[in-house]
Parts: C-alpha cells; sequence; structure tokens
C-alpha cells in the first residue's frame, strides 16, 4: 500500500518547507488559539484569518486540490458535530415537524453552528499545510524537542511506522479469505470476521514484542535520534514575529471594533 498519503510533498522547496519544525509547531498552536479565542460575530478577523492561511498555503506550493481533498476528509465529521447546536433554545427561525416532535432552528443555534464550522476549518487548513511540509519523524524531532512527554512522541512514532505493516497484514488475510470462497449466511461471516480480528491482534502483539527485543539488541534507549539536527535560524525569527504581527494585529482590531 502507499506509504506517504500524510508527507506526501513534504520534499518540495518552499519557504515554508525550509523553516524549523519547532516553529511550524509553535505558530500554528498560536494560529489555532487565536482563531478559537475569537468571538463569533467577528467575521472580519475570520476573512482575516482565512487570507492568512490561504497564503501561507500558495508560499508552501501545496497543491490546492490536494489541500482540499485532505479537509473534505474532515468536514463532515465537523459538520455532524455542529449540526446539533442548531436546535438550541432561542430565537426561532425555522420549524419542522419530524414525527411527534416539533424541531425548531434557532438564530442563536444558527450563529454557534456557522462559528464551529468556520473555526473548525481554518484549524484544519493550519493542521494540513503543519503535516505536509514537514516530515513526520523531524515532526516527532521537534515535539521531542519542546519537551513533549516521550510516551506520547514514541507512540505517534511507532503508530506512524508500524500501521502500515499492520494493514498490509489484514490485507493479507482477507485475500486469504476470499480465495477460500468466502459466504454463507451472516452469522457465519461474522463469526469468521471475528477469528480475524482475534488472529490479527495475537499477530500485532507477537510483532511488537519482535521489534522491541531488535531494537532492544540495537541499543534503543528510547529517544528518537535524526542523522540532521534541528537548527533555529532567522529565516525563522523573521516568520515567528511575521506571524506574531500578524494574529495580534487581528485580534487588536477585533477588541477596537
Amino acid at each position: 500500500m502507499e506509504h506517504n498519503f500524510l508527507d506526501r510533498y513534504s520534499d518540495l522547496d518552499s519557504i515554508i518547507h525550509k523553516l524549523d519544525p519547532r516553529t511550524k509547531l509553535i505558530t500554528t498552536l498560536f494560529f489555532v488559539l487565536a482563531v478559537v479565542m475569537t468571538p463569533a460575530t467577528e467575521w472580519r478577523a475570520f476573512v482575516s484569518y482565512f487570507a492568512f492561511i490561504s497564503l501561507l498555503l500558495l508560499l508552501s506550493k501545496l497543491p490546492l486540490l490536494y489541500v482540499a481533498k485532505r479537509a473534505l476528509v474532515i468536514i463532515p465529521f465537523v459538520l455532524l458535530i455542529g449540526i446539533f447546536n442548531l436546535f438550541r433554545s432561542g430565537e426561532t427561525m425555522v420549524s419542522i415537524h419530524v414525527w411527534h416532535w416539533q424541531v425548531s432552528v434557532t438564530h442563536e443555534g444558527l450563529l454557534v453552528f456557522r462559528t464551529v464550522f468556520i473555526k473548525a476549518s481554518l484549524s484544519i487548513m493550519s493542521l494540513i499545510l503543519l503535516s505536509s511540509t514537514t516530515k513526520f519523524p523531524v515532526l516527532l524531532k521537534g515535539l521531542q524537542q519542546l519537551r513533549m512527554p516521550k510516551v506520547m512522541t514514541l507512540t505517534l512514532s511507532f503508530a506512524y511506522r508500524y500501521i502500515f505493516v499492520l494493514v498490509d497484514e489484514a490485507m493479507r488475510m482477507r485475500r486469504a479469505r476470499d480465495s477460500r470462497n468466502f459466504g454463507g449466511k451472516r452469522l457465519w461471516q461474522l463469526k469468521t470476521i471475528g477469528n480475524m480480528v482475534g488472529t490479527l491482534f495475537l499477530r500485532t502483539y507477537e510483532r511488537g514484542e519482535r521489534v522491541y527485543a531488535a531494537m532492544a539488541s540495537r541499543g534503543y534507549d528510547g529517544r528518537i535520534i535524526e542523522a540532521n539536527p534541528l537548527s533555529f535560524s532567522y529565516r525563522d525569527a523573521y516568520f515567528s514575529v511575521a506571524t506574531a504581527l500578524v494574529l495580534v494585529s487581528i485580534g487588536l482590531v477585533s477588541l477596537l471594533r
């Protein structure tokens, strides 16, 4: 299977790609915090955030179709969460009769739904920019140097490295099942799938033990080792200052208005 779905365009040559991963992590965090803390009525601020993140996406040279596809994977979950806020208490805008219930869409609910959708979309765009312009091992190295708990970085590292192995194993088991004319009644199918899940769990556990033994025999001590050390340059300082100025300016304008 394809193993570069997360950082497929991390080898491009752009200003954003050349930034230190710690710079991108910190600026992304502050961008998301600024978006989340902006009041729902400040639509000019959200337009400014969108213009800023769109500029960064253009500077990163990422294909816009790729960014849109990545965003569309997550947007349905955001809509599913936000749609329940449409029916909160407040001034009724539209009333719908559903079987024995009278469901009302309120102005307050619509405002909350719109705010959740906008803030989530902007945050998703910033995270796509971060993950698509930074190789995952380098990103983990940046998290490690920012003093993120070791257990979290190790869990993410192993999940990224070996999830493909597990998926390949599951696909081989599925082909073996289909080659034996998998069919029969639904109860029999569920029993077979349950056995496959149990077998996959046991194989995963055994493979994990073998991998850990192999790593320990080679001197593994829990640290993420990178051949190229991270370095903070003037480019990172300029980008950090520019991002801070943009976010502070948008916030000040919103407060003054």
